[in-house]
């Protein structure tokens, strides 16, 4: 998902702001599984804050994509069964 951005911020000297990566790189389309987004939209989401690594302005730049980055809103396959209610049975791999 964030391939071109990862490979950016392993370019960076560090530490950094997310300031200046918004300067450098902040028209890099992210691709997400529904459309794309702009790096700098997703780091500007982020507190303003310096980078020690590139695995903190990653981090950062997973934590600001938006809603675009999953799947079905609310739906979750491993929420537990409501009280009072049926569901599968327990299965034992």
């Amino acid at each position: 998902m964030l391939s071109n951005a990862t490979d950016a911020f392993q370019s960076y000297d560090y530490p950094i702001s997310a300031e200046e990566i918004i300067e450098s790189d902040g028209d890099m389309e992210l691709e997400l599984p529904n459309g794309t987004e702009r790096l700098g939209d997703a780091l500007s989401r982020s507190a303003p804050e310096t980078f020690e690594s590139a695995e903190d302005a990653e981090f950062a730049a997973f934590s600001g994509v938006s809603s675009k980055a999953i799947g079905r809103k609310g739906y979750s396959d491993r929420d537990p069964i409501c009280m009072g209610e049926d569901g599968p049975d327990q299965v034992s791999f």
